[in-house]
């Protein structure tokens, strides 16, 4: 299993709260929205990696002492172990740039009422509602031949605290 990063960046500057999502446009899950992020390298930690991810695949800067924590999930993958992931979600609502497209993601802001999660992993409707209210997760979402969620264990906390996930 190895670990990657997302950020979720967020702005409340327009009429209401907004979402940075991309469509990807390369590898797994190409042609879905996701938040910027991918794969720790060597050994950075999931501040460094989010940082590096969000300025390699929309231009955005950010520092990471902004980012805050949303979730950890575990996604093993049922008939592809080698897919197998740890991902460390982050929210950053101060950040310098305007996003750009890339090679890799393709990105647009989103009024949160109206994200459309049907074009996202399948997980993500289960759990991203809750974690952009405040809430904290740690989980394992099994994911099937088809992408889709076949098994889910969940535990929610109104921070992060001391998740030493987080602490890098």
């Amino acid at each position: 299993m190895f670990d990657v990063a997302v950020v979720y960046l967020m702005r409340t500057d327009e009429a209401s709260p907004q979402v940075l999502l991309g469509e990807k446009l390369t590898g797994l899950g190409r042609g879905k929205l996701v938040g910027p992020g991918g794969k720790s390298e060597g050994s950075e930690t999931p501040r460094e990696t989010a940082v590096r991810e969000v300025w390699e695949e929309v231009g955005i800067t950010i520092d990471p002492a902004d980012l805050e924590p949303l979730a950890v999930i575990e996604y093993p993958f049922i008939d592809r172990a080698e897919l197998s992931q740890r991902s460390h979600a982050f929210i950053a609502r101060t950040f310098e740039g305007e996003p750009r497209r890339s090679s890799e993601l393709d990105p647009r802001w989103w009024d949160i009422a109206e994200i459309p999660f049907d074009r996202m992993w399948s997980d993500a409707a289960l759990w991203l509602p809750r974690a952009f209210a405040g809430e904290f997760l740690e989980a394992t979402f099994a994911i099937g031949h088809d992408n889709s969620v076949v098994n889910a264990s969940t535990t929610w906390s109104r921070s992060a605290g001391t998740n030493p996930s987080f602490l890098g």
